[in-house]
């Protein structure tokens, strides 16, 4: 339950602490005058979004924060499963800076916004009159339903099935489609793969072939240019090979005379020695080289296909070549394994939905098994509020497909007045007649529940009189198992309640300023019969107000 309750340059209010208690407390004050503003900076603890809108100094930090206790409500698992310490008195913050970015915390550990809202489902719920109109709304009836059932967990394990299952039939959508795509590009891929595959193509080959081909087609120049060097250092009349062996001589005479020469004769001596090598060499290579038409044309043939190819595939290399042989091999490999994958799909689609059909079998029997009781307990509620003739059915259809809850639809039909006929309820209910009855659903799925508090933000709009009176006792009712935090402006709902808060405003000394004061029993008199008088205040109006407080005079 909510302990208390800190806020700070928040719209109209520049600071707040105000502290609750547990069982009804109710809200009034005049119109205008925040009563909502508490709604609105709860919220933000509680995980709803916001803007620097909210802020009262645009030049400060909004804060908000929350002080529950948690400890009797079960919610160990969700802290663990965040990773946060669990306290039984655990405090919640929001800040919103000047520039718009919001921080959250719990126990001063920061948090998403997602998980301060998850966890703050848990701990509120806060009822407007904008969640009465979705009393026409079938998700918000299947809902209630799946409520007052409190199958949590089951409902928790189709939806995770659920999931996977959309997640399968997403996969084989889209496998199927690239199968379709695919087919039309497989056997343009299978030409291209086919005609690399078919080239046979070596990482070097176009290098080594191309100094081949330009070897063979010199062949002639080749020979005669080595020839003519081969005549120069070793065959011509006069050579070079000759004319180094005559100086090899002279200088090993002179070397008798003057050791100095010996290195210039060893340096002319291994001259000799490589250009004999050299002219074997050449004699070799020139042996070796002839004008072969043959070869020439195969090598020709298979630059122009490796030229081709580059050209067709925009690549300057036999390296991309293989490349792109690769690419298109595993591309081919990846148009076959779909077929295989796509009947994999098939089969876990066909699993899942077997699944799928059994959870949501379980679901539709628990809802079924709770109708006839919601129905007769809801029977009871309305006669308690004024409507004894009023009829409520829930009508359950099986939907002939899958959704994210189940295979169930919920439609809740109602007439208010004696001899009516049965219709959905937008189409018969009037404004206070949905007040009474989201009261009255209200009552029996949270006399049901763990939830600690519930906030009523005017529930009580289009209700009146003695209605109004019994619209408070099953608030009371209520707040014996939870705490009831209830916003009003009828004093026979405020009469019924067991703290009384007033929400009031007044020129600051710059602004207008909202804030909240808790009312003592004298107090409270003044204020209920404020809302029983029109301008003035009476004395018969004080007299109803301790009447309606059960105070004695």
């Amino acid at each position: 339950m909510l302990l208390h309750l800190s806020v700070e340059n928040f719209i109209l209010i520049p600071q707040l602490e105000i502290s609750l208690h547990k069982g009804f407390t109710c809200i009034t004050g005049e119109t205008g005058a925040g009563k909502s503003i508490l709604v609105g900076a709860l919220g933000l603890i509680l995980g709803q979004r916001a803007d620097t809108s909210v802020l009262r100094n645009k030049n400060q930090k909004c804060i908000v924060e929350g002080t529950f206790a948690i400890g009797d409500y079960q919610l160990n698992d969700i802290f663990e499963t965040h990773d946060l310490d669990f306290e039984s008195t655990s405090v919640f913050r929001r800040e919103i800076n000047p520039q718009g970015k919001s921080r959250a915390f719990i126990n001063d550990t920061p948090v998403t916004l997602n998980v301060l809202k998850e966890i703050g489902d848990r701990l509120v719920d806060i009822h407007s009159q904008h969640q009465t109109l979705e009393l026409n709304n079938a998700a918000f009836q299947l809902g209630m339903v799946d409520s007052f059932a409190g199958h949590g967990k089951t409902l928790a394990d189709y939806r995770s099935l659920y999931t996977r299952y959309n997640q399968v039939k997403a996969e084989l959508k889209e496998c199927i489609i690239k199968e379709q795509q695919s087919a039309n590009e497989k056997e343009f891929l299978s030409f291209q793969f086919d005609e690399l595959e078919k080239a046979n193509l070596n990482l070097n080959e176009q290098q080594e072939a191309e100094e081949e081909l330009e070897i063979l087609t010199h062949a002639e120049e080749i020979k005669t240019r080595t020839f003519s060097a081969i005549g120069i250092l070793a065959d011509d009349e006069i050579n070079v090979t000759d004319r180094l062996s005559e100086t090899k001589q002279l200088l090993d005479q002179a070397t008798r005379f003057s050791s100095h020469l010996l290195p210039i004769a060893e340096r002319i001596s291994g001259s000799l020695i490589e250009i004999k090598d050299l002219v074997n060499e050449l004699r070799n290579f020139s042996e070796q080289v002839h004008y072969d038409a043959e070869r020439i044309e195969k090598l020709s043939l298979r630059l122009d296909l490796i030229y081709h190819l580059q050209q067709k595939h925009r690549v300057n290399s036999v390296a991309e070549l293989i490349d792109i042989m690769n690419t298109l091999s595993e591309k081919l490999y990846s148009i076959g394994s779909l077929e295989n994958r796509i009947g994999e799909l098939k089969s876990a689609l066909l699993k899942q939905e077997n699944e799928l059909l059994a959870v949501s079998a379980v679901l539709s029997k628990q809802r079924i098994s709770v109708i006839h009781e919601i129905e007769a307990e809801m029977h009871k509620v309305l006669e308690n509020l004024g409507m004894p003739s009023a009829k409520f059915k829930i009508q359950i259809d099986t939907l002939p497909y899958f959704s994210s809850t189940g295979t169930d639809k919920i439609n809740f039909l109602f007439f208010a007045n004696k001899g009516g006929e049965l219709r959905e309820i937008q189409k018969v209910a009037s404004g206070g007649e949905l007040s009474r009855l989201m009261l009255a659903l209200k009552s029996l799925v949270h006399n049901r529940s763990l939830l600690p508090t519930i906030l009523f933000d005017e529930i009580d709009s289009g209700v009146s009189g003695d209605i109004a009176g019994k619209v408070g006792t099953i608030m009371r009712n209520m707040s014996a198992n939870m705490q009831v935090i209830a916003i009003t402006h009828l004093p026979q709902i405020a009469g019924k309640a067991d703290s009384h808060l007033l929400a009031y405003k007044h020129d600051g000394e710059t602004a207008t300023v909202s804030s909240l004061k808790i009312l003592s029993d004298d107090d409270r008199i003044d204020e209920i019969a404020r809302m029983l008088s029109d301008e003035t205040i009476t004395e018969s109006a004080k007299v109803t107000a301790r009447e309606l407080l059960n105070y004695k005079n």
